[in-house]
């Protein structure tokens, strides 16, 4: 009898390891030797407690079911000091509330998609949102949340990029760019000046802009609590790809219209988007534009500063760009902020790092819907006022200093 309970427990174990082997790649063999042990483990404990289940629940009984407080609440009352510290979890986690919690998992309950999400078997949705935003809020290792959560390292790291996942499905819905109504109420003035619409002077749709999330390099991976600044680490980096370039549009309210992530030595800089403008011209209502900062192309629907040698007409069209590009700044700073682990992420894949920046853009959107914002520390970018010119066209230089003109001309008249 015990042969055969022991040839029924190395078969479920193999099983287990075979499947582990096919789903979960990135574990190394100790930890699959590990899992291995741990299913070995759980089935012996399974058979003992179907032999004891008719006497009260030691500690041990609450123990393996650690998430399943919503389906067991009984166990969980008659041992709540066992479990003070997992209660306490979401209150220490500094990551969001309940309703935000809650909000993002109704999100992803209606969503169309049908894809279950890894890890599922072990915690609610709710308490897959409430890890995963974890993650991404806090600059903490998998170790460490599997701590706090009580679950293994692995299936963490399953948890949250099965997360980054689905939310990333609903980047078109949340991430989507103003037409019709939409953006006409989005549209704000160029120019604090009073001017009438008839001067020619356009109203502004969003701002266009870019910032650097690093990443670890191929050859090895930093430190994740390292002191040394993000910015001065990226400037020693051999490699343009230890670092994703994050291009940007957002609207007055710091909401973001566009998001365009790409590799460090992608040189790319706005022309995608310039091009998709030109050819759609009903993207940008009738009299509007994007401004951009320095490096960007100039065109008919963006407008970029003047650099080089600069006179008064010159610099006061500048000034006026600047306000706006503050927007984007603060909105980044915002993004940074509340989702801590773009400091730096330690990912070398840059496909799973990709992954990750879409869902803290996605959900950058999803705290504004309700009402939740975290302010940041702009960092003003130290090249920022030493970039040259990007591309320019004829229509845009046109455009550009006819607008110039104009607010030097009203700013002038305004002063005397």
């Amino acid at each position: 009898m015990e042969m055969d309970i022991s040839e029924c427990v190395l078969s479920a174990g193999r099983a287990v390891l075979d499947m582990v082997e096919r789903e979960w790649q990135p574990l190394s063999p100790g930890e699959l030797e590990q899992r291995l042990d741990q299913a070995v483990e759980e089935i012996l404990e399974a058979d003992l407690i179907a032999k004891l289940k008719t006497q009260p629940p030691p500690n041990l009984y609450v123990q393996l079911l650690p998430s399943q407080a919503d389906v067991q609440p009984q166990v969980l009352q008659t041992t709540a000091s066992n479990f003070q510290e997992k209660d306490e979890t979401p209150e220490d986690l500094h990551t969001s509330d309940h309703s935000a919690v809650q909000y993002i998992a109704d999100l992803l309950q209606s969503s169309k998609s049908r894809t279950r999400m890894a890890g599922r078997a072990c915690l609610s949705l709710s308490q897959t949102v409430q890890l995963s935003l974890t993650l991404l809020s806090e600059r903490v290792s998998y170790r460490s949340v599997s701590h706090r959560f009580h679950l293994e390292k692995g299936n963490i790291h399953r948890i949250f990029f099965s997360f980054c996942e689905r939310i990333n499905m609903l980047g078109e819905r949340l991430i989507r760019w103003p037409v019709g109504t939409e953006a006409i109420e989005a549209l704000v003035p160029l120019s604090s000046q009073e001017m009438e619409e008839e001067q020619g002077v356009p109203l502004v749709l969003g701002v266009l802009g870019h910032t650097s999330i690093p990443i670890r390099l191929p050859m090895g991976k930093h430190d994740v609590d390292s002191t040394v600044p993000k910015v001065k680490r990226m400037k020693t980096e051999a490699y343009a790809d230890s670092w994703l370039n994050l291009q940007l549009v957002c609207d007055i309210n710091g909401r973001f219209l566009h998001c365009r992530i790409s590799k460090g030595s992608d040189v790319d800089r706005g022309s995608a988007l310039r091009d998709k403008l030109k050819d759609h011209p009903e993207m940008m209502p009738s009299g509007s534009c994007l401004v951009a900062q320095a490096g960007y192309p100039l065109s008919a629907q963006i407008l970029t500063p003047y650099s080089g040698s600069l006179g008064p007409r010159e610099e006061l069209f500048n000034k006026t760009l600047e306000g706006h590009f503050q927007i984007l700044d603060q909105a980044v700073a915002n993004l940074k902020a509340r989702f801590q682990r773009l400091q730096y992420l330690d990912i070398g894949n840059y496909d799973r790092a990709r992954i990750v920046v879409l869902t803290a853009c996605v959900l950058h959107n999803v705290f504004l819907d309700i009402g939740q914002v975290v302010q940041g520390d702009v960092e003003k970018e130290e090249a920022a006022s030493s970039e040259v010119e990007g591309e320019v066209d004829e229509e845009g230089v046109q455009r550009r200093d006819t607008i110039s003109q104009l607010l030097f001309k009203n700013f002038d008249s305004g002063s005397r």
